[in-house]
């Protein structure tokens, strides 16, 4: 295996390894050594001192000419701790179904054919019906009495 084909199999591994970490580094290493096995390849360049220094330079080049740019792209919606997503927010004043007593203010309940746990100051059993009055992320808060 010729030193170009280490070099391109060395880029590729690094760019496939940055879908394991979000830094966006290891593509720009991974591009850099691409283009040293490229210029190998060509014969443009063949001492190994050669080819640290221009992997090392494209690196970085592209790590500072880019990333930045590159980085935007990769970033993901945050909710504000004040703000309730419409996804949450539709569920309240929904039906349940109460499918494990409530101890100590806790139990679970069915919503939409899907499993909730839940707090309430009420007493339920299984088999009772509640309404969603509040839904905090992996839990609701139901009521007995339907929600205005």
């Amino acid at each position: 295996m010729s030193a170009a084909t280490i070099w391109i199999i060395i880029g590729v591994i690094l760019i496939l390894s940055e879908l394991m970490a979000t830094s966006i580094v290891a593509v720009f290493l991974g591009l850099a050594a691409i283009v040293v096995g490229i210029l190998l390849q060509l014969g443009w360049i063949e001492s190994a001192s050669a080819q640290y220094t221009i992997f090392g330079v494209v690196s970085l080049l592209l790590l500072f000419s880019a990333r930045g740019r590159f980085k935007r792209w990769f970033v993901g919606y945050t909710a504000d701790s004040t703000e309730q997503p419409s996804q949450l927010s539709k569920d309240i004043g929904n039906r349940v179904t109460v499918i494990a007593d409530f101890h100590q203010g806790t139990g679970r309940v069915l919503l939409n054919g899907v499993q909730w746990d839940a707090q309430s100051a009420d007493l339920l059993k299984t088999g009772d019906v509640a309404w969603v009055i509040a839904n905090e992320g992996i839990h609701l808060t139901v009521s007995a009495t339907k929600p205005l």
